[in-house]
């Protein structure tokens, strides 16, 4: 059996690893792994970020790996200087609506900005998100807690939606940040 090779410290040159919400450097360490098929994970350990890949992983398909592993790592740090619960319950407030249950941010939504699951009343809001002006978050929650009194995206929902006044300008942000800029906004929330 051939011993796994030793990890690596990544190339800096490939990514900029430095934290945006601190300013503070960190390392970024590359594992191959023969044991891992598919999968990529990312895991900070002290001032480093190890960052495990299968081992027949080319050069170039390692560089966007560990790239992109580093921009979500940078995207979790972010979430942790705003707090979802207390601008769902000011918004909430604001504009007459159910405060959820629970609100807190998500790595896996890529395909949606915002999730609600009204039985629960449980919000979740995209990662994505971070970084994007503060008006656009808060119509994502809007959009999120009209959930909660309307379960669909017909006129009724649409009402409670409008009265958040920015909601035709993030929706257009929205769009406008979407992969492919030609989405319909009911499906990215």
């Amino acid at each position: 059996m051939t011993p796994e090779p030793a990890p690596r410290l990544f190339d800096p040159e490939h990514v900029d690893a430095r934290l945006e919400t601190t300013g503070d450097p960190f390392r970024v360490e590359v594992i191959r792994s023969k044991k891992r098929r598919r999968s990529i994970s990312a895991q900070m350990v002290g001032d480093v970020l190890r960052v495990s890949i299968p081992s027949w992983m080319s050069a170039d398909e390692e560089k966007s790996s560990v790239a992109d592993m580093v921009r979500r790592f940078r995207r979790r740090l972010a979430t942790h200087d705003i707090d979802l619960a207390d601008r769902a319950a000011r918004l909430a407030r604001t504009f007459s609506l159910r405060t959820p249950a629970s609100i807190a941010w998500a790595d896996n939504l890529t395909s949606v900005w915002g999730l609600c699951t009204p039985s629960r009343s449980d919000i979740r809001i995209s990662t994505r998100l971070v970084g994007f002006p503060t008006w656009v978050l808060d119509y994502v929650i809007v959009h999120e807690l009209a959930h909660l009194h309307v379960p669909g995206h017909g006129p009724d929902f649409w009402t409670i939606v409008n009265r958040y006044p920015k909601s035709e300008r993030a929706i257009g942000y929205l769009i406008a940040k979407s992969s492919d800029g030609d989405d319909d906004p009911d499906a990215q929330c």
